[in-house]
């Protein structure tokens, strides 16, 4: 029986890279049936009760990725160092763990800086210092890496100019998606949708799903300017809503009150009810600042929501000519973002037409099309040769 070692934070349904790798784990055990070793903080179900899986877990200190960094790299080094004697494959993420063989790349640090320039003077030293320690990190793992896979063609190139890698050892692969909960969303299904979440059935919905940290670089100060704006206009009927944890959450639901926008901007704090939200929702907006590729901007898409994003986000890569107006400027700003969300409301049936083309496109490419194509790189490449770090 073939035999992976994957190491990564979280292995869950919910969010960017978890998601990922948790699709890439119940692929090789269930698909591919091998003996798949994970090594994280947290396996959500049912892939950790599955007969092929066993979880290493590792701590995560006062609930802090920071401060469990360190225990997850020993712990993926020890556990790799004893079965890749037996032939197990590595398969790490970024900077993680220092491995020769595979990693995927989920977010490339030395392609964007932090965003906290509002934020108090201990952050932003301390943010620095996460930043410097998480490129050099990285730099190191990628150049010991036999395989580096990332997702999207963008990140392939940042890294292969950041960090000086050869083009032949990089691959980019594009993630895929559960058509099944991702689906195109019928009248009916949005009435419903709206009663659960209590939103006004007459108003158009706009979403933003998130994190609202220190580190501004999903770049919600920018929607928050832009809607600011438009519900100056009294014509501007539209509710926002945000999906979203962080130090911020508190933060931007003050300001929404003194701007007298509380009943216009909804903050939901975290939720995992994400296809839920999409499916009350008539589009969704990502203001990035850098996002390696965006997930959830993909699933709007499959749930045939116009979806607007920064056009340096991997994902953009993807739209087609005819949803070039539903890519923001690089960098994003209000009064760019604002006049497109008048566009869309003035031909909200139009928008949803040229979406739903795209969103059957993305819907044909499965998380298993995504398992597939990994194990093909796989085993098409050697994991022998040592390389060290320069």
């Amino acid at each position: 029986m073939s035999a992976y070692v994957l190491i990564s934070g979280d292995f869950t349904t919910w969010g960017g890279m978890d998601r990922a790798n948790y699709a890439l784990a119940w692929h090789l055990a269930d698909r591919v049936g091998a003996s798949v070793h994970l090594v994280g903080h947290s396996v959500a179900a049912p892939l950790a009760e599955h007969p092929c899986v066993t979880w290493h877990r590792v701590p995560k200190p006062l609930n802090r990725y920071a401060l469990a960094g360190p225990l997850l790299a020993w712990k993926g080094r020890c556990v790799s160092s004893n079965l890749a004697k037996q032939g197990a494959r590595v398969v790490v993420n970024g900077g993680n763990c220092a491995w020769p063989d595979v990693n995927w790349v989920h977010a490339v640090h030395a392609a964007w800086e932090n965003h906290a320039a509002h934020a108090p003077t201990l952050f932003r030293l301390g943010a620095s210092c996460l930043k410097y320690a998480a490129k050099r990190a990285e730099r190191r793992a990628l150049r010991m890496a036999s395989l580096v896979l990332t997702n999207s063609q963008q990140a392939r190139q940042q890294v292969i100019d950041g960090v000086g890698l050869p083009e032949e050892r990089v691959h980019a692969v594009y993630y895929g998606i559960d058509p099944e909960v991702f689906h195109p969303i019928d009248a009916s299904e949005r009435v419903s949708a709206r009663r659960r979440w209590g939103w006004p059935e007459e108003r158009p919905i706009v979403a933003f799903i998130g994190a609202l940290g220190r580190d501004r670089n999903k770049g919600f100060d920018v929607l928050f300017a832009a809607w600011e704006q438009l519900c100056k206009d009294s014509e501007w009927d539209a509710n926002l809503v945000v999906a979203g944890a962080g130090a911020e959450v508190e933060v931007w639901r003050r300001l929404a009150a003194a701007a007298g926008l509380s009943e216009r901007v909804r903050m939901l704090g975290f939720t995992k009810q994400i296809p839920d939200l999409l499916a009350a929702a008539d589009a969704l907006v990502s203001p990035t600042r850098y996002d390696a590729y965006g997930l959830g901007v993909h699933e709007a898409l499959c749930r045939g929501l116009p979806a607007f994003v920064t056009r340096s986000a991997g994902i953009a890569e993807r739209y087609p000519a005819d949803l070039a107006d539903l890519l923001l400027r690089d960098p994003p700003n209000p009064v760019d973002l604002a006049e497109r969300l008048r566009r869309w409301r003035s031909d909200m049936p139009g928008y949803s037409g040229r979406v739903a083309r795209f969103g059957a496109t993305l819907r044909q490419r499965t998380w298993a099309d995504m398992g597939r194509e990994i194990v093909a790189l796989l085993e098409a490449s050697t994991h022998s040769t040592v390389r060290t770090a320069t």
